[in-house]
């Protein structure tokens, strides 16, 4: 399959809140707020897709300073198009666009706990969130 990759794709709302309903991280991200979603895209500074044709499949959606961390906000792909390695070439992309010291920091779904130290990343259990509202 031809998948290929892109960091200056400009991306619709409805479109990523598709890709994100095709996939499973669309149960923990606000799919029914076009209005969030919209900000998740333009505030992102490093946003790298992967499209079959121009069917979006995949998205990895980064906050960084490009030196020191890169904060992997999300990583999306189709379920269709799961364990075929999008995901590990998606965070590869990522990684390219880094500084060669630069850190990749992300929370996890439950689902995808055993997904990342297949990749290389440590657990790191001193994570925390405050909730907005």
């Amino acid at each position: 399959m031809d998948i290929e990759y892109r960091d200056n794709a400009t991306i619709t709302v409805e479109t990523a809140i598709d890709l994100y309903r095709r996939s499973t991280l669309g149960e923990r991200r606000p799919v029914d707020r076009p209005d969030i979603f919209a900000g998740m895209l333009e505030h992102a500074n490093l946003l790298i897709t992967a499209w079959h044709g121009n069917r979006l499949v995949g998205i990895a959606r980064a906050l960084t300073d490009f030196t020191y961390v890169a904060y992997l906000a999300d990583l999306a792909v189709d379920a269709d198009y799961q364990r075929q390695g999008i995901g590990k070439r998606l965070i590869e992309e990522t990684r390219s666009r880094l500084g060669k010291e630069c850190m990749i920091v992300l929370l996890a779904a439950p689902a995808a706990n055993d997904y990342y130290p297949k990749l290389g990343f440590e657990h790191n259990p001193r994570a925390w969130i405050l909730r907005g509202g």
